[in-house]
């Protein structure tokens, strides 16, 4: 890798495929950069893990519920014993809406995505064709140098 990167043709991938499925050294430090450089190039970035992403259309773009942990305290009432659900608005749609007027678009960056089902990895291939001003990089795993491909060429055939 040289020692100044742009990133520039990574930005002119992500824009072509919209998805992007990345593999970097597990040093560290490469997302960092990568980030910065989406943000330099007028997007926002969102940075997010893939463990207990449960189902990611529900969690990204629709109303969801949760419950709270219940620390070993039950609830003797009206409600469950488990607790109360809370409801929470979609992420992806709450950062859209909070968008700066001359932001490119919204960059939503996933590590851990080696753990994603292949139905999952669907789903973020399609993200940005439903959102336009969406765009998806997924970490996929280590190499040994910083590369991508398109997400939907990581999908079985």
């Amino acid at each position: 890798m040289a020692l100044l990167t742009t990133g520039k043709s990574f930005i002119r991938e992500l824009e072509k495929s919209e998805a992007l499925a990345v593999y970097m050294p597990l040093e560290g430090g490469f997302e960092g950069r990568y980030r910065r450089r989406l943000r330099a190039a007028g997007y926002d970035s969102l940075c997010i893990t893939a463990r207990g992403l449960g189902d990611p259309a529900a969690y990204l773009t629709g109303v969801h519920g949760v419950r709270p942990p219940h620390l070993g305290k039950k609830n003797i009432g009206k409600a469950s014993a488990v607790g109360e659900v809370y409801y929470i608005p979609p992420i992806v749609n709450y950062q859209l809406e909070n968008l700066p007027p001359k932001s490119k678009g919204l960059a939503l960056w996933i590590i851990e995505g080696n753990i994603l089902s292949s139905q999952e990895v669907e789903y973020l291939t399609t993200l940005p064709k439903q959102e336009p001003r969406v765009k998806v990089v997924v970490e996929m795993g280590g190499d040994r140098y910083f590369r991508w491909q398109p997400l939907k060429d990581t999908l079985p055939s």
